[in-house]
């Protein structure tokens, strides 16, 4: 089969069942976990697939309500700490389990986003991610999606937090394109990479 076929096979599957597994994608294609996400990059960066833990979901282009418990990205619990907000046309909010999956939702919907907002991580203080310091490969595991990513208000709290946890600082655009990278990279939201 050739890439296109499979690519167009891919796109039927996800759209017939909304999510799907790679390792599931693998089996019934009949190649490698390596060559599906090879597959899957043309997808990812059209809009039409986002990835999630261990698969990929179809991208809802009409309106849908989100469980505000779960993250709408990988469905995760949503951590106090940790939350992402994103405001979107109409009043929208959807919500995100951490700084990583908040940077890659706000990847894939582009200037769809009116604001969006997070928490510093350790005063526990709404900020504008726009103006937030964002901090990755820190040595501190907080148990959420990796490559894990904490948000700071004040570039000079995020410098002190690295000096004792290890890390880089990312202003919000920087951060973008660096979780876009990660993730093309990696197999999923919960893989240790790099």
């Amino acid at each position: 089969m050739l890439p296109i076929e499979r690519i167009n096979r891919i796109k039927e599957l996800v759209e017939d069942k909304q999510t799907i597994k790679i390792s599931e994608l693998s089996e019934v294609l009949n190649v490698s976990e390596m060559t599906i996400h090879r597959d899957l990059k043309p997808l990812i960066n059209d809009g039409i697939i986002l990835k999630t833990f261990g698969g990929i979901s179809l991208v809802e282009n009409k309106p849908h309500t989100q469980n505000d418990n779960l993250c709408i990205v990988c469905s995760r619990a949503i951590h106090s700490k940790l939350g992402y907000r994103i405001i979107l046309p109409n009043n929208k909010i959807e919500m995100a389990c951490c700084g990583h999956c908040g940077l890659m939702r706000e990847y894939q919907l582009g200037d769809q986003v009116i604001q969006s907002m997070c928490q510093d991580f350790l005063r526990h203080t709404t900020l504008s991610a726009k103006l937030a310091w964002f901090v990755f490969d820190t040595s501190i595991d907080m148990g959420c999606c990796q490559p894990q990513v904490l948000t700071f208000e004040r570039k000079d709290h995020a410098e002190k937090f690295i000096k004792g946890f290890d890390g880089i600082i990312k202003s919000f655009d920087e951060a973008l394109n660096l979780i876009q990278e990660k993730m093309n990279l990696s197999h999923s939201c919960h893989d240790n990479n790099d």
